[in-house]
This record gives structure tokens, C-alpha cells and sequence, in this order.
């Protein structure tokens, strides 16, 4: 059986119902290409490119890959944001995706142009908001997805969302095989995302040792959900840095943030003097509550720091639970290939099954490995 075209690959214009999500320092023009040129689309993670170099990576895609079809991501309260809405339409890029999103008055703007918008939610509410602001598409990320995540399960939110809207839904968290791309497509989704596993290819620009330390980890409890960072749950690897981050007091977790900006200075302007009246200020506040204003506000360089900089234990490893099932770096071309191969047999698989009832013989369970 070939894998059947759905509305998201109508809409998207590529081959196989299969995104590559936007993660932060991650997702560049070059992991954008791959993605494209193997039949996936990719997004640009637009809030972790610099603004003078934005343009630049969208037109590498568009002159690599011969046309638009890919997306960009973006946040409304990055400094750039309005960069990003006019580029996405300068360029007619296919689809904008975001968390925080635009407001109705830009969503319209990117209708006129003809860009799709395909915002994130973890949460039924959230799917149902944004459809009414006018988003064309639906991602769902279940708990098991990496990063900032929400509290429900991928098996139990696609279809709560599936019942309440009727735009396609793609659904993310937990995804990296044939199979669960089979299953989601089974249960009425138009396609998947993936970040983790397109991370964890041979055509990413993360650092050797913090994909080493991807690969190493085999226990999804060690790919665990923390508040300590921003108060916001974030699901990331264990490592040095977090314990000892939710170890430490309010007093501790405050001095470490500050610490944690004095010592990046170039990138965070936090002087020396600046961390001394900050501290002391706090004291006299709420000292666990300036502690996530700061750490909120350093993050991204503790994601510069294991994810480009390549110090995995100094910063933040933003994880899908389904990186201790991935022990390998394919390009972006054979990651596709293999889910694509695999997904074909599992519906196969299921086909057969359905016509079991004629006499035919079903197929034995693993049959589509």
C-alpha cells in the first residue's frame, strides 16, 4: 500500500504527512533542506535565528530546495516578530507556526497572502481558541513531547481534538517510527511532527558530545518534566545543571540564576554590580519568583550553551520522551524513507486484517517491522 495523501500534504505541498517542528538553534536552513528535499516540511525556527540573518536563511532554503513550501516559526514577543510576519509574506512562505500566537488582525494577513497558520497547543482548550482566531491547521503536542509541554498524553488529545475541530490535526509528542506515524493516520490525523528525532539526525547542527548525550540516554525517566527553570513545565535530559537547580532553595535557585547571568554577561548585560542590587532586592521580595523572571530570561543561552556550544551539562536539554528510543543519526533522507517504508506495511498490515473476515489470512503481529 503507498502511503495515502492527506490534507496536510494537499495544503503543504509535500510528498510524505511529515513535519519537522521548529526547535531553537536547532532547526536552520540546512535541517530545513534536508527535511524538504526527503519530502518532509521543515520549519525555520525563527526566534533563534538572528534578525540580520534571517532573510538570508530563507532565501538559501528557497534558492536549495526550489520554491517556498517550508514554514518559519515565531513567537509575537520576540523583539523580531514583526520581521517574521513580513518576511513570511514577502517570501509566501507555506505555513507560519507558533505557540503564543498572533493576533486575529495578522492571522488575516497571513490568510491574504495565502500563508497557512498551524499553531501548537497542548491542550483542547487551546485547539478550540485557535481555530476561532482562524488557524488553518492544528498541531497537537502530548506531555511526551520536549521542551515547554503541556499535562496530556498524545493517545488521550488527539482525539479530544479530533472530535472538537474539523481543519486538519496533526499530532506531535512521542512520535519517531513508521508505526506511530500508521497509527496516528489510523486514528484521523492528517500527519505528524517530529523534533527530537529530526534533532537526532545526521544532518543537525548539534554538537557531537550533546548528541552523544541524546543517544546515551535509554531511560525515558530520565527524560522527566521540571518546573525549575521558568515555573514552567519543561520536559529536558536530566543532567547536572537541573539537579542542581531543583535541589537548591529559593535563597540557592536566586543565586544561581544570578549567577548563571553574570557568568554569560555578554549575552545576558548583567554586570556585576547589577547581580548584587538584583539579589538583595529580591531578598526583600520574592526571592523564588525573581529567581524564574531570571532563568526565564537567560534561557537562551543555557541553550546555547548544550546545544550549540556543546557543553551538555553547563545548559538545558529540551527533550521528547522518545529520545531513549532512538540510537542512531540517519540523514533526514533515510529517517523519512524508513517511516515511510514502515508506515506502508503497517497499513498494509491493517487492510489485510480488515478483509480477514472473506477468509483471507490476517498477518502475524510485527509485520510491520
Amino acid at each position: 500500500m503507498t502511503l495515502p495523501k492527506t490534507r496536510l500534504t494537499e495544503a503543504l505541498g509535500c510528498r510524505y504527512p511529515i513535519i519537522q517542528t521548529a526547535m531553537g538553534w536547532v532547526s536552520d536552513a540546512n535541517l530545513v533542506i534536508a527535511t524538504t528535499n526527503a519530502g518532509g516540511f521543515g520549519f525555520l525556527a525563527g526566534a533563534t535565528i538572528d534578525a540580520a540573518d534571517l532573510e538570508g536563511e530563507i532565501e538559501r532554503v528557497i534558492s536549495s530546495t526550489g520554491g517556498s513550501n517550508f514554514g518559519l516559526n515565531f513567537h509575537m514577543f520576540q523583539e523580531n516578530a514583526q520581521q517574521c510576519v513580513d518576511l513570511a509574506i514577502k517570501y509566501r512562505l507555506k505555513a507560519v507556526s507558533y505557540g503564543r500566537g498572533p493576533d486575529k488582525e495578522t492571522i488575516s494577513r497571513f490568510k491574504e497572502a495565502g500563508v497557512l497558520c498551524i499553531p501548537t497547543v497542548g491542550a483542547l482548550k487551546h485547539a478550540v481558541k485557535a481555530i476561532e482566531l482562524g488557524a488553518d491547521m492544528i498541531t497537537i503536542q502530548g506531555a511526551e513531547g520536549g521542551g515547554h509541554t503541556g499535562g496530556v498524553p498524545s493517545t488521550i488529545l488527539l482525539p479530544q481534538v479530533l472530535d472538537a475541530v474539523s481543519v486538519p490535526v496533526i499530532a506531535a509528542g512521542g512520535y519517531s517510527t513508521g508505526r506511530g506515524l500508521a497509527s496516528a493516520l489510523a486514528a484521523g490525523a492528517d500527519g505528524i511532527a517530529m523534533g527530537t528525532r529530526f534533532m537526532m539526525t545526521s544532518d543537525s547542527p548539534t554538537p557531537k558530545d550533546t548528541l552523544e548525550r541524546y543517544i546515551g540516554t535509554a531511560d525515558t525517566q530520565q527524560i522527566r518534566v521540571t518546573t525549575a527553570v521558568d515555573g514552567m513545565r519543561h520536559r529536558m535530559i536530566d543532567n547536572d545543571f537541573i539537579q542542581h537547580l531543583e535541589s537548591a532553595g529559593p535563597f540557592g535557585r536566586l543565586w544561581i540564576a544570578l549567577r548563571s547571568a553574570r557568568k554569560w554577561k555578554a549575552q545576558t548585560g548583567m554586570s556585576t554590580a547589577h547581580m548584587i542590587k538584583t539579589f538583595f532586592k529580591a531578598i526583600k521580595d520574592d526571592p523564588s519568583a525573581m529567581s524564574q523572571v531570571i532563568m526565564a530570561a537567560n534561557q537562551p543561552v543555557l541553550l546555547q550553551r548544550s546545544m550549540v556550544e556543546g557543553f551538555p551539562d553547563e545548559g538545558i536539554l529540551p527533550s521528547g520522551q522518545v529520545a531513549a528510543a532512538i540510537d542512531s543519526l540517519p540523514s533526514c533522507e533515510e529517517l523519512i524513507d524508513s517511516i515511510v517504508r514502515e508506515a506502508e506495511q503497517c497499513l498494509s498490515r491493517l487492510a489485510i486484517n480488515g478483509h480477514s473476515e472473506n477468509g483471507e489470512q490476517p498477518l502475524q503481529a510485527g509485520a510491520c517491522t
